[in-house]
């Protein structure tokens, strides 16, 4: 059986990480997240599974960032520091990939993201994802 998803070529902003990744519906997931560290970060994420990932190269140049439980695993690469991509918390099954860093994409492309509600996050209350609110991009005058 072959997977007929778009794969995606992306990399950080220097170049030393490259990668190839087919989305989970492509551009249908595409969040943000109110945690303290995603608020400070400013990324737009989309859904990714792990075996959906496949590193062309530069992999060995990324660093690991986690925080308050450990769980998510967040990535960078340790020559730029561009986010490529995290592990979720919310299902460690998945990645959410750094929207930037997919080639020919921009985050301002998208007129309006969700906005996971992190802040009282679904594994610390019990319940599913919660929508936080709606991000609106409007185009310049």
């Amino acid at each position: 059986m072959s997977d007929e998803r778009k794969q995606h070529t992306a990399a950080c902003h220097c170049g030393t990480v490259r990668f190839r990744v087919r989305l989970t519906d492509e551009f249908n997931t595409i969040r943000r997240c109110s945690c303290s560290y995603c608020r400070m970060r400013g990324a737009i994420a989309v859904s990714a599974a792990l075996a959906d990932i496949e590193f062309e190269q530069g992999e060995d140049n990324l660093t690991l960032y986690q925080f308050n439980t450990g769980t998510a695993k967040h990535y960078f690469c340790r020559t730029c520091g561009i986010y490529t991509h995290h592990q979720r918390r919310s299902n460690p099954n998945q990645f959410g990939i750094n929207v930037a860093c997919i080639e020919g994409i921009s985050p301002f492309d998208f007129a309006a993201v969700e906005v996971m509600d992190g802040v009282s996050h679904p594994s610390d209350s019990g319940t599913g994802p919660r929508v936080a609110g709606i991000l609106r991009f409007e185009p310049a005058a």
